[in-house]
């Protein structure tokens, strides 16, 4: 069973958070949510969230993939957090996916993962001419090799959904989709 992080700072989108959280666990994936600190997350719109435990007892685990959530200013507490920087690059170097939505891509920029890539954001979070090679695309989910990003809330569920295809196929993703009965035209 694959096994994904969700880093959770304080002023991160709920709505990307939860989103994430609920249907990579609808699709059996192991998901573990960790706070920079030891605090419960009072979340950009005031919801709090209550995270699994905290990014150091985290961190002695090994992840498929690391899915950072957006928000402001949840995605600068990410950006800012020299752990979350040294857990990206550990995370490409051993050739393991990166996820981010929103503002939070601007964390996977900081870090070095998008240079050369095709990504998305929230508009206005992503400078293209900061960001060596990056092909910056209008598109609710890019995925390009290891890294995959999204644009914001809106997104958050097709997200998700490429999330969980991308760790554990395409059946699995469209089983949990008919379950949400998303509207389909």
């Amino acid at each position: 069973m694959a096994c994904v992080l969700v880093p959770l700072a304080q002023g991160c989108e709920e709505l990307e958070a939860i989103t994430v959280v609920d249907l990579l666990r609808r699709a059996g994936i192991d998901v573990v949510t960790a706070g920079l600190d030891d605090q419960p997350v009072r979340a950009s719109r005031g919801t709090i969230l209550v995270p699994d435990m905290t990014l150091d007892a985290a961190l002695q685990k090994d992840y498929d993939m690391v899915v950072l959530p957006g928000g402001l200013p949840g995605a600068d507490h990410l950006r800012d957090d020299v752990r979350i920087i040294r857990l990206l690059v550990q995370m490409k170097e051993a050739e393991k996916y990166t996820a981010a939505i929103c503002a939070a891509p601007r964390v996977l920029a900081e870090a070095g993962l998008l240079d050369g890539k095709r990504a998305t954001s929230y508009p206005g979070c992503l400078d293209a001419d900061s960001v060596p090679g990056l092909d910056y695309v209008d598109l609710p989910v890019v995925a390009d090799g290891k890294v995959i990003t999204s644009r914001g809330p809106g997104t958050a569920m097709d997200f998700a959904l490429e999330l969980i295809a991308t760790l554990s196929g395409k059946q699995v993703r469209d089983e949990v989709e008919a379950g949400l009965q998303r509207p389909t035209g």
